[in-house]
């Protein structure tokens, strides 16, 4: 109450001050003044990085919520055929329950936009992060297949919901620092991926913990991180907006370059390994090593992308990233020799890793939605992407085959170039 007191008399001495220091226009410089105060003290609207003094401590925060993004999703890959063996289910019975991490997270996607205009990033991201702990062990325990479809679609919707606000903080906080972040943020998501998915094999195999013990210890990281960088994560959002967030205008091209960026990387994938083996007549146990190239490509960029971005600028790495992975693919389809054969994966790493970062980054800058809607809306699309393209691959493999399927990813890196260039005209 004390606080609040404060900061209305704040108001209410800025707002005297503007109307003694301002001839002409006073009234009107009052009013737009007085209004982004009112929005700061109830925490609601637009309300920007430059009203607002953002800092490294905010730009850390952010990075920490972007490895418990990615460390939590780690964490849930080993519990899967575990869960499995618990409710003793088949396979069938197996991939619709996963299906219900797609459909959660589609559900509140659209929807996280708002919630963080309404509520703002920080009491969003800090009471997601603890759900999501809460719902990893509850993934241990349950044992009826009742029980475990809600759990699961409600680990989807939290998944979700963190991945939408994640960025939308990112591209706040971006704005208040004034120097490219987004690619960096994004690499914390592979580095929480790749530690999650690291000590589980460390817990259960190397120290003999069990898989409730060693997703108990996961748990206690991500509430460790959230009570320690919590506090210092921004408490507005990216402003208002619709309460389901649909794009429109430039956001559906930056939508539709999200979603073949997406589907690009899932049907890598799934897909990498099933053509090593199959088309290019592989031993199976080189299938994963494509896909390792790949992951390993995309970190390296993503983790000096912003450099790359601040040197180059945002429209080369997008465009030029879309070409470099139409060439990556091409190069996968027709290498001669099996070197050449992982040097198009490392192409297709390098130019995917900062195409989305960068899109990201161009939310800030549009004016036809509200940032969080915007990102919102773009996420879902992008989302999209995942789920469809693996299934798409399969689909055309089977109709015609598999070199068809990747011949037709090289088409639309193609036009995903051509969608960067006519955004970056629109926007930039």
């Amino acid at each position: 109450m004390r606080d609040m007191r404060r900061r209305f008399t704040s108001i209410i001495k800025n707002a005297a001050s503007t109307i003694l220091s301002c001839r002409c226009g006073g009234f009107a410089l009052l009013f737009r003044f007085s209004m982004i105060e009112w929005q700061v003290f109830f925490g609601r609207g637009t309300v920007m990085g430059r009203y607002q003094n953002i800092g490294n401590t905010q730009a850390h925060a952010v990075r920490a919520f972007f490895f418990i993004g990615g460390f939590g999703s780690a964490s849930w890959a080993p519990l899967v055929p575990l869960l499995r063996e618990r409710l003793s289910i088949g396979d069938d019975v197996l991939g619709m329950l996963l299906l219900c991490v797609g459909i959660g997270s589609l559900v509140t996607m659209p929807l996280a936009g708002a919630l963080s205009s309404r509520l703002g990033c920080r009491r969003v991201l800090m009471a997601v992060s603890l759900l999501y702990a809460a719902v990893l062990l509850e993934i241990c325990t349950v044992d009826s297949l009742f029980l475990a479809v809600p759990v699961i679609l409600l680990f989807g919707a939290l998944m979700g919901c963190v991945d939408v606000v994640i960025n939308v903080a990112a591209v706040i906080v971006e704005q208040g620092i004034g120097r490219r972040i987004m690619s960096g943020m994004h690499a914390f998501w592979s580095i929480g991926g790749f530690v999650g998915a690291g000590l589980y094999g460390v817990w259960v195999g190397a120290l003999g913990l069990s898989p409730m013990q060693s997703t108990a210890i996961a748990a206690g990281i991500i509430l460790l991180f959230t009570g320690l960088f919590g506090r210092n994560l921004i408490p507005y959002s990216g402003g208002g907006g619709k309460l389901i967030a649909l794009p429109r205008g430039i956001i559906v091209f930056v939508g539709i370059a999200a979603f073949i960026a997406f589907l690009s990387e899932g049907a890598v994938m799934d897909w990498s390994g099933v053509y090593l083996t199959t088309v290019r007549g592989l031993d199976l146990a080189l299938a994963g090593v494509g896909f390792s190239v790949f992951s390993a490509a995309m970190f390296l960029m993503r983790l000096f992308g912003d450099a790359v971005v601040q040197r180059l600028g945002q429209r080369p790495v997008a465009v030029g990233g879309a070409l470099l992975a139409c060439a990556g693919i091409l190069l996968v389809m027709f290498a001669p020799v099996d070197a050449l054969l992982y040097a198009g994966f490392f192409a297709i790493g390098i130019g995917a890793a900062n195409i989305v970062p960068v899109f990201f980054s161009l939310m800030g800058k549009q004016n036809v939605m509200p940032i969080g809607a915007a990102v919102s809306a773009v996420s879902t699309m992008g989302y999209l992407g995942i789920l469809a393209g693996p299934a798409a691959i399969g689909f055309v493999s089977h109709m015609v085959s598999l070199q068809a399927a990747f011949g037709i990813l090289a088409v639309l890196c193609l036009v995903q170039a051509c969608v960067g260039m006519y955004v970056f005209r629109r926007i930039s």
